[in-house]
């Protein structure tokens, strides 16, 4: 682990001295924010973070945080972001995407990241629509979206990003409103002390194409009720008395309120987002409105070798038992010669 600094960092350390340039209302500024609020609580060197982004609306990322960044091509984030980690395993690496740049045309790059457990944080901002190209239907968009690419309504059935996760071997996966910045923080400061592939997903507005697509979930009047923040070890309560809660009957979840038919705490989930076993956390992520409250906060949290940790052991295994002791030495043996 690199060394942390020794000299007190705040947020503004963290911003850049770049015109910010996101629609005004965009969820994407509380995002940044949230981000450059984090940043201290880490502790880590600027010179020690790095932003890799793709195309889109949340690929201004990098431009806008006072540490190193890059700005690649579309859905190739992962690539380059594996690179880099891999060279120098030192550095905090988050690679930043949307639902179009990591779904769409980064789909591919996605999943090999996510199975291969490298040690780096993905933060997906999901608004389900192509804001930066002026308003397509994009992999997450609902059924029966009318869009400038669907104007008769998408016949595309969506991806969810935690369902697509924990497909690909997520060992990290969280989820968080753009509406909940000091929780957002919170999470990604989790999200980075993770060893292994970070997901976090957060339900980000558009204001100008897709607005209020998650208001359902996060308007002021129904959020209580339409969400369920998750922690680790603690029973899975909800609603704005807390008098509900989610229980396991049979094979499926369904919402209890507490008291009725003597149902108490003792009868609900407990959270364990450190199961190796990723069913209930797969049943977790697929919890939609109307019928459910959909499930906030860390949802997998599970602790395996990475990526890193394997290509080190297997360099080190190499080198125990090779017979030559560097490159020079493995392109001078056998037969040479010498061109005058």
């Amino acid at each position: 682990m690199a060394e942390k600094t020794t000299t007190e960092l705040t947020s503004k350390d963290f911003a850049s001295d770049q015109m910010v340039r996101w629609c005004p209302g965009c969820g994407d500024y509380a995002i940044l924010k949230a981000m450059q609020n984090a940043m201290p609580i880490l502790g880590r060197k600027k010179e020690d973070c790095v932003f890799i982004a793709g195309i889109g609306c949340s690929s201004r990322f990098p431009y806008y945080m006072d540490t190193y960044g890059f700005h690649t091509i579309h859905g190739r984030g992962p690539a380059i972001a594996t690179g880099l980690k891999m060279a120098n395993p030192e550095l905090s690496v988050w690679q930043i995407t949307g639902d179009g740049d990591g779904l769409s045309i980064g789909g591919n790059h996605f999943v090999h990241l996510m199975r291969r457990n490298i040690d780096l944080n993905i933060i997906l901002f999901n608004n389900e629509i192509y804001g930066l190209t002026k308003g397509q239907y994009s992999p997450t968009s609902s059924q029966g979206l009318k869009t400038k690419s669907s104007p008769q309504g998408s016949i595309e059935v969506p991806f969810n990003p935690g369902e697509l996760a924990m497909g690909a071997k997520s060992t990290f996966f969280a989820r968080v409103p753009d509406t909940s910045p000091k929780l957002m923080t919170d999470i990604f400061v989790k999200a980075e002390n993770h060893r292994g592939t970070s997901l976090v997903e957060i339900l980000q507005n558009c204001v100008i194409f897709n607005d209020k697509v998650f208001g359902d979930i996060t308007g002021k009047e129904v959020k209580d009720d339409a969400q369920i923040w998750l922690e680790h070890g603690q029973p899975m309560v909800f609603g704005k008395e807390k008098d509900k809660g989610i229980r396991l009957n049979g094979l499926k979840l369904e919402v209890v309120n507490l008291g009725e038919s003597g149902i108490t705490e003792a009868d609900l989930l407990v959270h364990d987002a450190m199961d190796p076993d990723p069913t209930l956390h797969m049943m977790l992520v697929r919890m939609e409105r109307p019928n459910f409250p959909v499930a906030m906060g860390v949802i997998r949290q599970v602790k395996t070798s990475t990526y890193n940790d394997r290509i080190m052991d297997q360099i080190k295994e190499t080198a125990a038992t090779s017979k030559y002791d560097s490159v020079d030495d493995l392109l001078n043996s056998g037969d040479t010669w010498t061109i005058n």
